[in-house]
């Protein structure tokens, strides 16, 4: 199957295509698996979550909206379902899902070697660095780094405007090469 738009993709899928859905499926499962894996840090709930979370978009295909871009609807929605699931095994009451719920993301060494982005950090230190940015620049720089998705989905799945997405990464990156000097700096002493 060439390349689909994500725009023809969705309307196939809500029209009931199953080939469109096994597309989604194993293009966005990799993807909201890793992204469910730094909300969860559970593996068997973020499979158990996820496989629900796809049956579920499956089953109420009619009813959802026409996309341009299917990547911050699936971001937006499995966070919210998985944080969903979680309160709930957490048996705490919670009436107001809307409510900011900043995920902790950590990086781990193996995502730091995989990421093309971070070969030039071949310090050990990098992972302490990124772990030690606050909540929201963590997951910017997860969402923009290691899901490579763009400035405007992340505004999307984060639920802040464009500027503050380019904002946060600005001040993730300069945070992370302040850093990174002082380190050479005690380095060279």
């Amino acid at each position: 199957m060439e390349k689909l738009t994500d725009k023809y993709l969705w309307k196939s899928l809500k029209e009931g295509d199953l080939k469109a859905f096994a597309v989604l499926f194993e293009t966005y499962y990799p993807l909201l698996h890793s992204y469910g894996l730094k909300i969860s840090k559970n593996e068997v709930l973020t499979e158990d979550t996820l496989q629900d979370f796809f049956l579920y978009i499956y089953e109420k295909r009619e009813n959802l909206s026409d996309l341009d871009t299917i990547a911050p609807y699936l971001f937006t929605s499995y966070k919210r379902f998985i944080i969903k699931v979680i309160t709930k095994n957490k048996k705490m009451k919670t009436t107001d899902f809307s409510e900011e719920i900043i995920t902790d993301i950590q990086f781990t060494k193996e995502e730091l070697i995989m990421n093309q982005e971070t070969a030039i950090f071949k310090n050990k230190k990098i992972e302490v660095l990124l772990n030690k940015l606050p909540k929201r620049q963590k997951e910017a720089i997860y969402l923009k780094y290691y899901s490579e998705l763009k400035t405007a989905e992340i505004a999307e799945i984060m639920n802040i405007n464009y500027q503050s997405v380019v904002n946060t990464l600005h001040k993730a990156i300069k945070s992370l090469k302040e850093d990174i000097s002082i380190l050479k700096l005690f380095k060279s002493l």
